[in-house]
């Protein structure tokens, strides 16, 4: 048997191992027909078979990942490449085709805006996994990883997808008071890597809503429920921006308080103000007298003309409520006039007690400036000169009452020469 007729039935052979039915199909005739052609070494179809199935390759783990701004994302990847290479350089580049076959792709850790970021945690063997810091936005790209060997160089195809994502608080713009409500913490992709989520209130961590789901469920909701709400990763230092969350609601802690005093005299008014807390801000007021069914006057502020006691209530569309009552006491004008008449007898008392007063004060001086002039005093008594020295004896008896008529053989007229009469 020759080498022809050998070559042929192992052709059949397989052929037959593949598919029982080739012998019965007429497709026999081509197997008959390797008769008559010329010998084809065995060796040439092994070495065909041999490059079909060169180990060139490019594995990626991800063939997306979606990462969080600001976080750092793992990019690991495997490359082979046919026994007796040598590996002379390995890189990764966002470039996947270049218009001049002569040209380099661009290297990313020689490009300014990655060399900071990017590190090469590979080899040169297989492993080609790089780490990117600090990702945003702008570098949201596709990614290869390509090798060059002594004899070829070869670019990982279909490459690598890279989406970077913010965070978006979704939130109803309000909600009423004793409803639930769901706040939905929102990326642009589904993020890679499994994330715990830690929503925030007022810049302040609600550390009891830390949970897998990017939902936080706000039951029964308060007044207190109100506020900015922010969402993050755990382990991540990036927050979303704020959503506002209003809770309505109707009034509450309506009171009444009185601008002057609540005593007042007829044909004056005294004016009262109605406050609250509400959300919305209260519609209207309405003011009432105690037991009137009717209201008594409306607005936040109202003037009271009568006694009694009078309350508000604070209305909007959620519901509303009722102050406590003040009292109001209005005096009448009799009570004016006897007040009056009562001013005006305290101020005469006052009058006549300051005038005698200045008439005793002014007897007082009078009388010490008699005592300190006793002669004048004397003088304008008895209506005479008292200047002579025989008068000398006359201050001593001035608190006398006969001081002006003394007997003969007073000692006042001690000092006056009596005339002798002459002897005969």
């Amino acid at each position: 048997m020759d080498f022809t007729t050998i070559t042929s039935l192992a052709f059949t052979s397989v052929c037959t191992a593949l598919d029982p039915s080739v012998l019965s199909s007429p497709g026999v005739a081509v197997v008959m027909s390797v008769r008559m052609a010329p010998p084809l070494p065995l060796i040439f179809l092994i070495m065909i078979h041999g490059v079909s199935g060169a180990d060139w390759g490019v594995s990626y783990s991800h063939s997306h990942i979606c990462a969080l701004k600001n976080s750092s994302v793992i990019m690991s990847c495997t490359y082979t490449y046919p026994t007796g290479h040598q590996i002379l350089k390995v890189f990764w580049t966002n470039t996947k085709d270049k218009e001049d076959k002569y040209e380099e792709f661009p290297d990313l850790s020689e490009d300014p805006e990655y060399s900071q970021r990017l590190r090469y945690l590979g080899d040169k063997q297989q492993n080609c996994t790089i780490r990117l810091s600090h990702v945003t936005q702008k570098d949201s790209h596709k990614y290869y990883f390509r090798f060059r060997t002594n004899i070829n160089q070869w670019i990982g195809k279909p490459g690598l997808t890279l989406t970077v994502t913010d965070l978006q608080v979704e939130a109803p713009e309000r909600v009423t008071e004793g409803h639930n409500v769901s706040l939905t913490c929102n990326s642009s992709c589904t993020l890679t890597d499994r994330a715990t989520f830690i929503w925030y209130r007022n810049s302040q961590p609600l550390t009891e809503r830390r949970d897998g789901n990017n939902q936080l469920l706000l039951q029964s909701v308060r007044r207190e429920d109100a506020g900015r709400y922010s969402c993050a990763l755990h382990g991540h230092s990036y927050i979303s921006p704020a959503a506002r969350l209003s809770v309505t609601y109707s009034p509450r802690n309506v009171s009444v308080s009185i601008i002057q005093s609540g005593q007042i005299w007829e044909g004056y008014s005294v004016t009262l103000s109605c406050s609250s807390d509400s959300n919305p801000p209260v519609l209207n007021f309405s003011w009432f007298k105690e037991n009137q069914s009717s209201a008594v006057g409306s607005g936040q502020s109202f003037s009271a003309l009568q006694s009694g006691r009078f309350y508000c209530e604070a209305h909007n569309q959620h519901g509303s409520q009722r102050s406590d009552p003040v009292t109001v006491i209005v005096k009448g004008r009799l009570v004016i006039l006897y007040i009056s008449i009562g001013v005006v007898c305290g101020a005469a008392v006052v009058v006549i007690m300051v005038s005698r007063w200045i008439k005793n004060r002014n007897g007082a001086q009078k009388s010490q400036i008699n005592q300190s002039r006793p002669h004048d005093g004397l003088h304008k008594a008895c209506n005479v000169e008292m200047t002579d020295p025989v008068y000398d004896n006359v201050a001593a008896a001035q608190h006398d009452s006969n001081i002006c008529k003394p007997e003969p053989n007073s000692s006042v007229y001690e000092n006056i020469p009596t005339k002798k009469k002459k002897s005969m």
